[in-house]
């Protein structure tokens, strides 16, 4: 049987190992310290309206073809709560924020992304907790969220199920360790690995808030808000929401700013008055694996070496895709990914 051994244990790398143990590889996961993953610190958004931006046509087919994995996904994983929400809400405050949003819409439109306007009077009568402020927006229906952490669970436990084996240990040079093959899948991480690699953090902050007897349920949709420019979301989960977030470019810092915090808890409660009647659980911050390009680095460095990092804010959307890419790479199609070329280069 050949041998794959993933380095990074997360979202991405849980993903690409079952799918490579369902497809006959003996499988080692490396992972120093799950709680440290960007996929963990996160809201769980298969987002694609609120995560595109006009113009970026290859970003949004490529995440059109990760949404549609994830159907199969869900039913292979075989847990209907990791599902936290349907769809989502994208709304704006004032005439900036609407005229952006229906910029976007449009652009969506146009490529065929399922749009539907709302009004204001529209969006309360599906979301009473939203602010009255709030003046217009639009509905992207089968934008799922899920359960981040519930999904890393599960996803542990099915490869766990698959033979998979898990080892927590630090990996300082891919040459230790044992594989006919290897993954390098640690997120930020990869880039101290494989050197010009084109990974670089981005740091992003969220709050977790707690239901509070008396105080309005958690919505049932994703609600994104554009408050005073600033983006904000609220994502529903059983007890609770997880509001996000922020994002700062470059720097290694996992510890949330107090800065950050603060304007999140105010857009969040701006955007949805009564969440000021909830708990504060937690502040969080996670450093996601980002490029410059917006794209994933997914395919293969070297005759031994294969690569799935660089997703972003969207690692979770495109968990499932990445996974199906890699198996496919394994064995021996090439995958046509331009933003790895600089990385075969190692210095």
């Amino acid at each position: 049987m050949k041998t794959l051994t993933i380095v990074g244990g997360a979202v991405i790398g849980l993903s690409c190992a079952l799918y490579a143990a369902e497809n006959g590889w003996e499988v080692t996961v490396y992972e120093a310290d799950e709680t440290s993953a960007a996929s963990r610190v996160a809201a769980g958004m298969l987002g694609i309206a609120g995560e595109s931006r006009t113009g970026e046509d290859t970003y949004l087919a490529f995440a059109e073809q990760a949404m549609s994995r994830w159907p199969a996904f869900l039913e292979r994983l075989g847990d209907d709560r990791i599902v936290a929400a349907s769809s989502s809400l994208m709304v704006g405050v004032d005439s900036a924020d609407v005229g952006e949003l229906a910029m976007v819409a449009d652009w969506l439109r146009d490529r065929g992304h399922p749009v539907e306007p709302l009004t204001g009077k529209d969006i309360r009568a599906l979301e009473p907790a939203v602010s009255a402020r709030i003046r217009s927006g639009f509905c992207a229906s089968g934008e799922l969220a899920v359960d981040n952490r519930r999904l890393l669970q599960v996803l542990s436990d099915r490869a766990t199920e698959a033979g998979v084996q898990i080892v927590r240990k630090q990996v300082s040079d891919l040459a230790d360790v044992p594989g006919d093959q290897v993954l390098l899948a640690a997120g930020v991480g990869s880039a101290m690995l494989w050197p010009d690699l084109g990974v670089y953090p981005s740091k992003g902050e969220i709050l977790r808030l707690g239901w509070a007897a008396g105080a309005l349920p958690p919505p049932g949709h994703v609600v994104r808000g554009r408050i005073n420019g600033r983006a904000v979301y609220v994502v529903p989960r059983p007890d609770g929401v997880v509001v996000g977030a922020t994002q700062y470019d470059g720097g290694d810092d996992r510890l949330p700013g107090a800065g950050g915090v603060a304007d999140l808890l105010n857009d969040a409660i701006e955007l949805m008055p009564p969440l000021r009647e909830y708990r504060l659980l937690s502040a969080e911050a996670g450093l996601r694996p980002a490029t410059a390009d917006g794209m994933p680095l997914i395919g293969r460095l070297d005759d031994r070496t294969v690569v799935a990092t660089g997703h972003g804010r969207n690692g979770i959307l495109m968990s499932a895709i990445t996974a199906e890419l890699i198996t496919e790479v394994l064995a021996g199609k090439t995958i046509d990914n331009p933003s790895i070329d600089a990385g075969r280069r190692r210095s």
